[in-house]
């Protein structure tokens, strides 16, 4: 080839990126795949606006591991998909004025558009979106089996409502007293919902994190959502009365301090300053038989315990604040240990153990979702007839019904009345009841979008498995490829989909669907993407938008650039002026390749020179990959590239008679091979076009370092 052929950024990434798609190179075979490795990113919102930077950051972190261990030998498997339904989806929707099922046809094209131009290694055969009913169809059979294991129910309960999204959310999604999707102030409704048994995993939860590889802050977030607390009930004789209040409380052995009660009446999220009032009441302390005040403050929250704390000023700073504020008695003692089995033993009181975490409240009062699958019959209720004897009337509808499809409604602005859009649709919600035969009526709710994400890793490798349609997952397929072997994602996620998708599976596992407690054994959080030093958003209009740069600089420099400002799990600034300097290498490197492929090394000591610096580069990039630093790797390509260039200018002699210098040779093949990743069509040019070797680099195995030349 020509010597100073040019790099055609725009036609060299396309048409590799055909002829990847043509051989069918990330596409592997789900049933026949000797060792398979399951490589997933967490699947994105496909918003209008489209995707940005930070998906590009993580997408991409995500793609090179899965580069890394294809060319280790490993039947890798990264499929992509989307998770379209939900109020993330809705609300932009009702903000254009567009159907959210028009407007995601759209918004998910232009997602594949803008993946596909990064060069990932996406099996697109496979993907999924959760709001295609050949989707939600599973999500719903899901949801019937929490119902007929007793793990999902309707109760009545004081539920968070978020007057802007005019529905109801769960208590992970409520950021002090906010709502994380919006930022609206929260309020409390008294309302019928449903909800699944969570807490009943509690244990469970908590006591698997020992087990998986995850990053220890991730692991912190669940244990404190879990939030376990060892300590007792115990009980307190109203003043007067014959009714008692039961307390709970981590220090029975500061029984002997305690002052007054405190109940969480005036609950406040976020208040600073502590207040109350007294309620009028006294209680009895079993110990020294004192009357003791009964306050209603806003400090105690109402899910702690029984929502009634022990006022102990000497050994709680907040006790002492409210005690001092409003003149309660303050009674300095030492801690007594033995009060623990005193309680007990005079029957004041039992050991308890208390959990944070409260059942997932699942339904949701909006339009875009899957319906819930149940199926209400007054003269049932009346007659104490049901599916399930604690909860008369209801039946989940039968699973050849399903998917109970959404259908398509004009008007599906949110209500605000604690009912969906689809209860003013009697073609959907008026049934017969599986039970009498008689009149019935549909749940219109829809489910939370995060069951949608709880299983979708289960669904991917089984799309277009012969039984897709008549199982969720195939078994033998889904023991080949699960659990996902890596999953790649954001820690915003620690206690919101990672936990949901974590008690579903062992849901799974108990009814015999899967054979594995955990779905991410080794999870890796990467950081959140920063602009000019300060955080990405719309008001501040620093949104990075990926296609402006991969056009102007290429997918190659655009994906180099990304890693190298900085750590995977760190926060890494992304500026123009940067973007310049990863242009200059990539543009070195094709000079080195293109222009000084037949360099011939006269003395010795420059070959053991580039042998050394060879090898000591292959360790370097082949630990950082594996420790996801990526941008040490990139540093350590650049130092290498520096070295080679050092050389050129001392070895100006060229090959003649088609004998090539093999040590040259080596390093530059080897560094074809350590860019592959992290450049992949970049590399794959210099490895077939220049190098002369046979399509495709990402299918050569990784080269080895040899300990021999590590030394300086």
């Amino acid at each position: 080839m020509s010597r100073n052929k040019k790099y055609d950024i725009g036609a060299v990434e396309s048409r590799w990126q055909r002829e990847w798609e043509k051989a069918k190179l990330y596409f592997p075979s789900v049933e026949k795949a000797k060792k398979p490795f399951y490589n997933l990113w967490m699947f994105p919102y496909p918003s209008a606006e489209g995707l940005h930077a930070g998906h590009a950051f993580s997408s991409t972190g995500s793609d090179i591991y899965g580069r890394f261990m294809r060319m280790q030998g490993k039947d890798v498997f990264q499929p992509i998909g989307y998770d379209s339904f939900g109020i993330h989806s809705e609300n932009f929707a009702l903000k254009i004025g567009e159907h959210p099922q028009t407007m995601l046809a759209r918004t998910i094209k232009n997602y594949e558009r803008q993946l596909r131009s990064l060069g990932h290694g996406y099996d697109w055969t496979r993907t999924v979106t959760t709001s295609e009913p050949d989707y939600y169809k599973w999500t719903q059979w899901l949801f019937i089996e929490l119902f007929k294991a007793g793990l999902s129910y309707r109760a009545k309960a004081s539920v968070n409502w978020c007057p802007s999204c005019k529905t109801v959310l769960a208590d992970e999604q409520v950021v002090s007293g906010s709502c994380e999707r919006c930022q609206t102030v929260v309020e409390t409704r008294e309302l019928e919902q449903w909800f699944f048994r969570i807490t009943e995993y509690g244990e469970r939860l908590l006591a698997n994190l020992d087990k998986i590889d995850w990053p220890e802050r991730i692991k912190a977030a669940q244990r404190n959502w879990i939030g376990k607390s060892e300590g007792m009930l115990v009980e307190f004789k109203i003043d007067g009365s014959d009714a008692e209040i039961e307390v709970f409380t981590t220090r029975p052995d500061t029984l002997n301090a305690v002052t007054f009660l405190a109940t969480s009446k005036l609950y406040q999220e976020g208040e600073r300053e502590k207040a109350g009032r007294f309620s009028g009441k006294y209680a009895i302390d079993p110990l020294s038989g004192r009357k003791l005040p009964i306050w209603d403050t806003n400090y105690v929250a109402p899910d702690y315990g029984t929502g009634v704390i022990m006022g102990v000023p000497a050994h709680d700073e907040r006790d002492m604040e409210f005690a001092k504020k409003y003149g309660l008695d303050i009674v300095k003692k030492e801690p007594d240990k033995s009060l623990w089995q005193k309680i007990e033993k005079e029957g004041w009181g039992k050991p308890h153990i208390n959990y944070h975490l409260r059942d997932w409240l699942i339904s949701r009062q909006r339009y875009w979702g899957p319906p819930i699958p149940m199926i209400y019959c007054e003269k049932c209720e009346k007659e104490g007839k049901g599916e399930r004897a604690e909860m008369p009337g209801w039946y989940a509808a039968d699973e050849k019904d399903l998917p109970v499809k959404l259908p398509f409604v004009e008007d599906y602005q949110p209500r605000g009345t604690g009912v969906s859009p689809l209860a003013s649709d009697p073609n959907f919600y008026q049934v017969t009841c599986p039970g009498c035969g008689g009149q019935a009526r549909r749940e219109t709710d829809v489910s939370d979008t995060f069951l949608d994400s709880s299983w979708y890793f289960l669904r991917y490798p089984s799309t277009r498995s012969a039984r897709s349609g008549q199982l969720p997952f195939d078994p033998e397929i889904t023991k080949k490829w699960l659990p996902v072997n890596l999953y790649f994602g954001g820690a915003e996620h620690a206690v919101l989909h990672l936990m949901y998708a974590r008690f579903i599976t062992m849901f799974l596992d108990d009814i015999k669907k899967v054979g594995f407690e955990e779905p991410f054994p080794r999870f890796f959080a990467h950081g959140l993407m920063i602009k000019n030093g300060a955080k990405m958003s719309k008001s501040r209009g620093n949104v990075v938008n990926p296609d402006q740069y991969v056009e102007k600089y290429g997918a190659d420099a655009f994906r180099l650039y990304l890693m190298f400002i900085g750590p995977m799990d760190g926060s890494p600034d992304f500026r123009d002026t940067g973007m310049e300097g990863m242009r200059r290498f990539t543009e070195r490197v094709w000079r080195l390749f293109s222009q000084y492929s037949d360099v011939v090394l006269v003395e010795e000591k420059d070959s053991r020179e580039v042998l050394n610096k060879m090898h000591q580069t292959i360790k370097k990039v082949t630990e950082d990959i594996q420790s996801f630093r990526y941008n040490t790797a990139i540093a350590a390509m650049m130092e290498f590239v520096n070295l080679l260039y050092d050389k050129t200018e001392a070895n100006i002699k060229r090959a003649h008679g088609g004998i090539r210098c093999a040590e040259w040779d080596e390093a530059l093949k080897t560094l074809a091979l350590l860019l592959a990743p992290f450049a992949p069509h970049l590399a794959e040019e210099a490895w077939v076009e220049v190098l002369g070797q046979k399509f495709s680099v990402h299918l050569e195995p990784w080269p080895k370092y040899n300990p021999a030349f590590l030394g300086v």
